[in-house]
């Protein structure tokens, strides 16, 4: 039989247990159309991109099904029906994973708190990169920055560069503005 990945999203306000209840209804769709779910993950409540049907965040649930194409089909048609379901993706894939997928190996590695010592303040510079010494200017060279200003511009007496357009031909009617007047310290407050 064919092999999926299927992934769904449900509105930021069921709970996690209409989330996981959800789940067990569309395996039982699957289960139904004589297929079989081999893997369920509950991802949690994240953040989205983008609203989507006035929601900021949704529940995340993953599976991994051995089913033949109508019982994908007929899943997913009840998904559409379902408004507590926000978005679904079905991809098939040549094989299942069997291990837990990227989301999860990242819930556990949150959870442990798994950083060393590498916090904020320790050594590393706080980020999880190599130390960066003493944390000034643009890297680079030893004790400095390889960022180099220009030379300052003096009176249009240097010499021509390539690619120099020269000095900008003037305009008509290019002459010396007069000065503004001086600006109200008050404005609006008239009368």
């Amino acid at each position: 039989m064919p092999l999926y990945e299927h992934t769904f999203l449900a509105r930021q306000d069921v709970t996690q247990a209409q989330v996981e209840a959800l789940m067990k209804e569309f395996q039982g769709v699957v289960e139904e159309g004589k297929g079989k779910v081999t893997k369920q993950e509950y991802w949690g409540l994240k953040n989205l991109a983008f609203k989507i049907k006035k929601n900021r965040k949704a529940h995340y649930a993953f599976f991994n099904i051995d089913a033949p194409p109508a019982a994908v089909t007929e899943m997913e048609r009840r998904m559409g029906i379902n408004a507590d379901i926000v978005r679904f993706l079905t991809v098939r894939v040549e094989e299942l994973e069997t291990e837990p997928s990227a989301q999860m190996r990242k819930q556990d590695r949150d959870e442990r708190g798994d950083r060393g010592d590498r916090g904020f303040g320790g050594p590393g510079g706080g980020r999880g990169g190599p130390p960066r010494g003493d944390r000034g200017g643009f890297g680079g060279r030893e004790g400095g920055s390889t960022f180099r200003s220009r030379p300052p511009r003096e009176g249009g007496d240097r010499p021509p560069r390539e690619g120099d357009r020269g000095p900008r031909p003037p305009r008509d009617g290019d002459a010396p503005r007069p000065p503004r007047p001086p600006r109200d310290s008050n404005p609006g407050s008239e009368g």
